[in-house]
């Protein structure tokens, strides 16, 4: 009876493109990271710590990337929801609502922007485009000047479909915990006792 490898060693060929692939994007991320309007950014942490409680919106990618930073706002001490979560409860006035959308129109966070703005919420937005339905409806925007995830234009990015969006909103929601935490007296250990234990 023959036996099978547990695994198959990589090609070099294979090993050089993740390398090369490593560097276009660390490449791509700096660069659009550096046109970031850090004041944007600043106005957005700013409003974090003066609401009663925030929320988060976003679908697909984008939606995935606001769930990691609301996880790191919660460590901070903030009251934050998720929305579409069974137990979120009405967004209302003295809340932020925080919401992600490359292309400023995907109809359920452009939906929650409209909602939040009616209930007297406050609507901050990262969108890589400031002429969108969402754009217009904010009080807060941050510009991510990447590429849209339809614009498959070799000099926009090489990267596929609105990963360097996704990328540097990481980065920025990033950020905004970093400076809050570096601002704030809490210790990690402080942080690590909100962390969940139910895993």
């Amino acid at each position: 009876m023959g036996t099978t490898p547990l695994a198959t060693p990589a090609s070099q060929e294979t090993a050089d493109a993740i390398g090369h692939s490593i560097s276009l994007i660390r490449g791509e991320v700096g660069e659009t990271a550096d046109r970031i309007n850090e004041q944007e950014l600043a106005l957005l942490a700013a409003h974090l710590t003066t609401v009663n409680r925030v929320f988060v919106a976003g679908a697909g990618r984008s939606g995935l990337v606001l769930r990691m930073a609301a996880m790191r706002l919660m460590h901070l001490g903030l009251t934050v929801h998720i929305a579409g979560d069974t137990t979120t409860p009405a967004i209302r006035a003295e809340d932020l609502l925080v919401v992600a959308s490359g292309s400023g129109t995907t109809s359920s966070v452009v939906k929650a922007a409209e909602t939040a703005a009616k209930a007297g919420a406050k609507v901050a937005a990262f969108t890589a485009n400031i002429d969108s339905p969402l754009a217009a409806v904010t009080d807060m925007l941050v510009v991510i000047p990447a590429p849209q995830k339809t614009d498959h234009q070799l000099d926009a990015s090489r990267q596929y479909s609105g990963s360097l969006f996704e990328q540097v909103l990481f980065l920025a929601t990033e950020a905004v915990f970093q400076a809050l935490w570096e601002e704030s007296s809490i210790s990690a250990q402080q942080l690590w006792t909100r962390h969940a234990n139910l895993e």
